[in-house]
């Protein structure tokens, strides 16, 4: 049975809508696309929820059309800006010696709260890195194994809850739900890498018009997320002011002879800015220069932040460049001189059925990388914005209901190592601070008590002691 799914990836540029049909197999057919200018953005977050939502309604009310069907859910991307990962771990015993998806789960949950997540936060995902059983190091799956405990280590990604709210309130004005988020960067990297390089291990950089989001993908799992405020409308804005020329016509300047080759001594003529009517000739050679410094000063961030990831070495596929700045000619050549020979390469997104001939373009890799992410393109397990177990190869919404009704009846030799508590349930755990602050309101009111029944001043002086320190 098809089912039907829509995806919104929310750009800093545009903002790209996709319907696509997902039969049984996780084969998905795209039936429908839309894509509008983005409005109310900045470098990737939500700056007027007006304006985002009619860029979102936009794109939506056209991809409805070419699909002829009504979707009250959505899939949507979330920029990196704004975002936070932290690595943690957790560890349970396995009761009956078998690994079931119900083990998985709790050890999921247990490395989620076993993490020191701020309180203005909200998990986006946590992706295992490293499944642990008994001494056993980096097991891929180790669902049905045989073993006495469990362990993984995650990489969690979180985002200001103020940042999803906006996003949730700009969709909903927009006449949908938000089902999950998805991190762009993720998206993208599924849409883009194929199985060796996600065993060698790469990073995936999507080269927007406002921003760039990294990922480090390594032993099939995410270890690392970035966020950089640079894009390729950053040169259309160097050009424009090293010309003298309006912000349009940079930009069909950067479009046609965007290239890092060696440019001719050709002039060509532009419109003066703030007086259109009059125009000036200018040399190839000066917007040659003004592109490649910042193609070159764009790449050394990139390769900055690489270097911060320490994940360098594990890295064995080297990088994989795509979003629309990749357009540009001899950008592969360039990246690789700055990333010390590392293997560079320009991606689109792989082929899903039905993919109409622009989405055939790496400024749509994140869209496409959702349409993937709900055919169960996402890491072997993850724990979703939902706080929901995501299963490759299952019905992981099955799983994650089931599991959460069963929660309730583990036995109590399942429990964890670490105390935690109950993992199973969709909700988030209740932390340390919390129960700290619930044990502290009780000892006031017992100090309370004791002074009504026993008011004599050594109690008092006992109970002003205790208070105080």
């Amino acid at each position: 049975m098809k089912r039907t799914v829509l995806a919104i990836d929310i750009g800093s540029t545009k903002v790209c809508a996709l319907i696509a049909e997902i039969d049984d197999d996780n084969n998905a057919q795209i039936i429908g696309a839309g894509i509008s200018k983005a409005q109310g953005l900045r470098k990737g977050s939500i700056t007027n929820i007006e304006l985002a939502s009619k860029s979102i309604k936009s794109a939506l009310n056209d991809a409805k059309r070419v699909a002829g069907t009504e979707l009250r859910s959505a899939i949507v991307t979330i920029s990196g800006a704004y975002t936070k990962s932290l690595n943690s771990s957790g560890i349970v015993n396995i009761p009956n010696k078998e690994i079931t998806l119900n083990e998985i789960q709790r050890v999921m949950h247990t490395s989620l709260y076993n993490a020191n997540i701020p309180n203005e936060f909200e998990v986006l995902h946590a992706l295992p890195y490293n499944f642990k059983v008994d001494d056993q190091d980096f097991i891929e799956d180790p669902l049905g194994m045989n073993a006495a405990r469990l362990e993984v280590e995650t990489h969690i990604i979180t985002t200001q809850k103020s940042n999803l709210n906006n996003l949730r309130k700009a969709v909903k004005a927009a006449g949908v739900d938000v089902e999950s988020v998805v991190l762009s960067g993720y998206a993208s990297a599924i849409a883009v890498l194929n199985a060796d390089e996600k065993e060698l291990g790469a990073a995936v950089v999507d080269m927007g018009g406002n921003t760039s989001n990294i990922v480090i993908h390594s032993g099939h799992a995410i270890r690392y997320n970035d966020f950089l405020g640079v894009g390729s409308n950053h040169i259309t804005n160097d050009l424009s002011m090293a010309l003298h020329t309006p912000l349009h016509t940079a930009d069909n300047v950067k479009i046609t002879y965007g290239s890092l080759y060696a440019p001719s001594n050709d002039l060509i003529e532009l419109p003066v800015i703030g007086d259109e009517t009059s125009s000036h000739e200018v040399s190839l050679e000066v917007v040659h220069n003004v592109i490649y410094a910042r193609v070159e000063e764009t790449l050394m961030i990139i390769a900055q932040s690489i270097e911060k990831s320490g994940l360098k070495e594990h890295m064995g596929a080297g990088v994989v460049l795509t979003g629309g700045f990749t357009k540009i000619e001899g950008l592969r050549e360039l990246a690789v001189a700055i990333l010390d020979n590392m293997p560079v390469r320009l991606a689109k997104p792989t082929d899903v059925g039905g993919l109409f001939d622009t989405l055939r373009d790496p400024s749509y890799s994140g869209a496409v990388g959702l349409i993937k992410y709900m055919a169960d393109g996402y890491t072997p397990y993850e724990i979703d914005v939902n706080r929901r177990m995501r299963h490759a190869s299952e019905d992981s919404a099955a799983h994650a209901g089931s599991l959460s009704e069963e929660a309730p009846k583990l036995d109590p030799i399942a429990a964890p190592i670490t105390p935690i508590p109950t993992p199973m349930a969709p909700t988030p755990p209740v932390k340390e601070e919390k129960i700290a602050e619930t044990a502290k309101m009780v000892n006031i009111g017992s100090n309370k008590s004791v002074q009504s029944d026993q008011p004599n001043p050594i109690s008092k002086f006992w109970n002003w002691a205790t208070q105080l320190f």
